[in-house]
């Protein structure tokens, strides 16, 4: 007496691959999934109370990135722009302007804009702004184009994976010191090779660059 029908085998043959497909299957999609920008929010553009323009003030009026983002030198962080700041300018140009009436009403009741933070790490990742620009690592290279952006977005992953590579191998990324800052700057033909004496001028180590502590304190 005949248990199974003929296509029995076809389908128990289905099964044992599905069981070992699977799994394989969800890790990788899971995989694409942490990497996309749903995850990462690589190149998405905020609401802002007022729709800055890095273009405009960078490229288009030549504003340094130390003007606005005070700390980044000193501190781990690089600094959001006080009020104030923009007041400095905005006092006297485009005073009535509606698009700024959040810039006005900030300073009238002393308290600071609300702006939305763009680029976020996770509260146990560990980054300082002072430590990249000392070792010259160009604004840039991690915010992307900032002097063409209308609105600011992320350009970067920020993702581990994305920190770890230059952990590896920081001389690609590097510049001169007076080239931190310079948001025109492109990458030389000699990059190879000027990359490592950079490194060294710098003291990079990267021998304990990958180290956990690092970056995980």
């Amino acid at each position: 007496m005949q248990l199974f029908r003929p296509g029995a085998n076809t389908i128990a043959a289905v099964v044992i691959a599905a069981i070992g497909a699977v799994p394989v299957l969800a890790v990788g999609l899971s995989y694409e999934v942490m990497r996309s920008p749903y995850v990462t929010n690589q190149n998405i553009t905020r609401n802002q109370p007022v729709p800055f323009s890095h273009e405009h003030h960078v490229s288009g009026l030549g504003l340094d990135c130390r003007y606005c983002h005070t700390s980044v030198e000193k501190a781990r962080f690089a600094g959001i722009p006080p009020t104030e700041i923009c007041m400095t300018c905005h006092s006297q140009i485009w005073t009535n302007a509606q698009m700024l009436a959040p810039v006005r009403e900030s300073l009238a009741k002393n308290q600071p804009m609300a702006w939305e933070r763009v680029h976020r790490l996770p509260g146990y990742v560990y980054f300082d702004h002072s430590v990249h620009v000392a070792k010259g690592v160009g604004c840039t290279t991690c915010h992307g184009d900032v002097g063409g952006m209308r609105l600011m977005r992320q350009a970067a992953p920020l993702t581990m994976q994305w920190c770890l590579d230059c952990h590896r191998s920081p001389e690609r990324y590097l510049r001169p010191r007076e080239a931190v800052f310079n948001p025109n700057w492109q990458e030389p033909k000699n990059q190879a090779e000027i990359g490592p004496k950079l490194a060294a001028g710098y003291h990079i180590n990267t021998d304990h660059l990958t180290d956990c502590t690092i970056c995980h304190r």
